[in-house]
């Protein structure tokens, strides 16, 4: 295993490869984390959806939804949240504060498209058909909640999410096989859905999915809108994962083991 030292050694490589690469790739890469986040986000819905209680719910759904996160680190794809760690070369002199801009903005896009894909995928496969329409129900419930969320609400809880998701991120940095990574990375996503926390690319997928939902199946969603999902949601939301993930995780640890 790694120490935390030569985490952040690594990581500063790392992160400055991702800021050299070219935009279709970035832009791939981008869309390939998005689907897989969201995949991780309807199997944690399917698997949750007739638990008997909502505490009972969140800890099934954090069981599941690491898988996302698995296949975006195992894969090799670009994720907005776990890319605020490139604050960490930036701060180090070997990334540009420009570079990072342009790879968070290519795979915010990205990532959007990701998700899109997969709610449009998973409402026109019926997939929310499961347990009698139970889970339509659960997914537009989901999206209407997260529509109406406070701006303060979206940025404390973003902040709280991309805390745990860099972390997991970093932790994953430590481990130099499959299996050391999956169990490093787990717990601390495990974590951020117990709590209930705010992920803006997870939402690229739970919010569209509520929406199309409502329309397919019929089912009424007040105060669902593009407003609630673009500027009520993803606004606060992403401001407190930028923050969580470059401030409080990469430039702490640049502080700590990195800064001369």
């Amino acid at each position: 295993m790694k120490s935390p030292a030569q985490i952040a050694a690594a990581y500063e490589t790392a992160g400055t490869a991702k800021t050299k690469l070219s935009f279709g790739k970035t832009f791939i890469l981008g869309i390939m984390a998005g689907a897989f986040i969201a995949l991780g986000g309807l199997g944690s819905q399917i698997a949750s959806v007739c638990a008997p209680d909502p505490s009972t719910g969140r800890l099934i759904s954090s069981i599941v939804f690491p898988i996302g996160l698995f296949m975006v680190i195992i894969g090799g794809a670009e994720l907005f949240t776990g890319n605020c760690l490139i604050i960490v070369p930036v701060l180090s002199g070997k990334a540009t504060i420009k570079g990072m801009a342009r790879n968070l903005g290519i795979v915010y896009l990205g990532n959007m498209v990701g998700g899109l894909i997969i709610a449009l995928l998973a409402n026109f496969s019926h997939t929310y058909a499961f347990a009698d329409g139970k889970l339509a129900q659960a997914v537009v419930a989901t999206a209407v909640a997260k529509s109406n969320i406070s701006f303060m609400d979206g940025l404390l809880k973003g902040i709280l999410c991309n805390i745990l998701v860099c972390m997991a991120v970093w932790c994953s940095f430590a481990a130099e096989e499959a299996a050391g990574k999956v169990l490093t990375l787990w717990f601390p996503v495990m974590l951020f859905i117990i709590g209930g926390f705010e992920h803006c690319v997870a939402n690229m997928y739970f919010i569209p999915a509520g929406m199309i939902a409502s329309g397919v199946y019929g089912i009424p969603a007040e105060g669902l809108s593009i407003f609630g999902f673009l500027v009520t949601n993803l606004i606060p939301v992403t401001i407190g994962n930028i923050i969580g993930g470059s401030l409080c995780v990469g430039a702490t640890y640049f502080a700590a083991y990195l800064k001369n």
